[in-house]
């Protein structure tokens, strides 16, 4: 019987893969037989994480891309056809959080960058895959939302709406490119053990607040949201797409 979770001779891209939910994805992409493309915005950070995959005998490469800058964006994916000449899975995942407090007191600095990472960058990061993915015959595109984007977060107001945008977002591609034999899904994650939720992890009682809410009773570790990424760009789910995949220990349960 074929295996439904093997990416032998896929390449893909996975951002923000320097640490936390990007990086676990990265690794257990790495594990199913594709070869990964690690990219955040350091490459010393990427460089690492793809080397400590290769020593475990898998393969891997670094590239550093800050996808709120176009010019980074088309350098990625210059490199990605003259090294591979193809792409068959884009992770996105990298995001930006940089404001937490009320929504009246969200200034134009952070608003510009939670835009400008989290909805343009994972919208040109998707049409410069797609460009390809059509050129080859197909593809998957994943992104990264929250549950957020369901039920916004106290004090992660504009984070919140750009979550809920990549929803949006994912969809409107779903429908466009699915004649194009290219898939589209979104993982929602719940609250989740990174550095980019430490506001969130290492306040007492805002984690005793959401700890009530989770029926789970506990954060969710990275390794938890990779199992669903490896599903919603393998052929197990060759018949998914425009889906939003919530993975939140039952929160909004």
């Amino acid at each position: 019987m074929k295996d439904l979770f093997d990416l032998t001779g896929k390449i893909a891209l996975v951002t923000g893969a320097s640490r936390g939910i990007g990086e676990s994805i990265a690794r257990l992409l790495a594990s199913r037989g594709a070869h990964v493309i690690v990219s955040s915005r350091k490459i010393d950070a990427c460089q690492a994480v793809a080397d400590s995959i290769k020593a475990d005998g898998h393969k891997a490469s670094a590239f550093a891309c800050h996808v709120g800058d176009m010019g980074q964006i088309d350098a990625i994916f210059e490199h990605i056809k003259s090294e591979f000449g193809q792409i068959d899975i884009l992770v996105n995942n990298a995001a930006a959080n940089p404001y937490y407090g009320h929504i009246l007191d969200t200034d134009l600095a952070a608003f510009d960058k939670t835009v400008e990472v989290n909805i343009r960058g994972y919208f040109f990061m998707s049409t410069a895959a797609g460009k390809m993915m059509r050129e080859q015959g197909g593809g998957v595109i994943l992104n990264t939302a929250s549950v957020n984007g369901l039920v916004a977060g106290d004090k992660q107001g504009i984070y919140s709406i750009t979550k809920a945008a990549v929803i949006s977002m994912t969809k409107a591609f779903a429908k466009e490119c699915g004649p194009l034999n290219i898939r589209v899904n979104a993982l929602l994650p719940g609250l989740t053990d990174t550095k980019f939720a430490s506001a969130l992890t290492t306040n007492d009682k805002v984690l005793k607040m959401a700890l009530h809410a989770i029926p789970l009773g506990r954060v969710a570790d990275p390794d938890e949201m990779a199992g669903t990424v490896l599903y919603l760009v393998s052929d197990a789910s060759s018949y998914t797409t425009g889906a939003t995949v919530v993975v939140d220990g039952g929160m909004l349960a």
